[in-house]
């Protein structure tokens, strides 16, 4: 026998109030959070916050006395690259929740979002811990900077 519409709508305004507080508790984390990351040549530090802005950018141990303006350059655009992706994933992870169907309203199927399409496809890509590993490819913008000699 189906449940009686009354239940039902109190148990889908009970899960509403939950969904609320734990989007409010979401927004607040999201709003703290920060990611930093080093280039792969260990020369720059960056560190985005939660909209992908940069927040703090170093220069480590003085290697940025004996790079090129593009090899100085180039560093510091990888480090916000993989310090915006961290960030993107972060983001994410914890508003995919909110996109599932509703284990207590089987009427409320949930939404799909097109993640590729809001932060591009790298922010599906499999990645242990969001930290580039260091038997990765170098990016091609970085080969093509030491193909010049720069």
């Amino acid at each position: 026998m189906p449940e009686p519409l009354e239940k039902r709508l109190e148990t889908a305004m009970a899960e509403l109030q939950e969904a609320q507080e734990a989007i409010a508790r979401t927004e607040h984390e999201l709003r703290q959070a920060s990611f930093a990351r080093l280039s792969s040549d260990r020369a720059v530090r960056v560190t985005v916050g939660p909209q992908g802005e940069l927040t703090s950018l170093e220069f480590l141990e003085n290697k940025y006395r004996d790079m090129s303006p593009q090899e100085l350059a180039a560093s510091v655009m990888e480090a916000a690259a993989e310090a915006r992706l961290a960030m993107n994933r972060h983001v994410m992870k914890a508003l995919m929740p909110f996109t599932e169907a509703s284990s207590a309203v089987p009427e409320l199927p949930g939404f799909e979002v097109d993640w590729a399409k809001i932060f591009g496809p790298e922010v599906l890509e499999k990645n242990e811990d969001d930290r580039p590993r260091p038997d990765a490819a170098k990016p091609a913008w970085r080969d093509a900077l030491d193909e010049d000699g720069d």
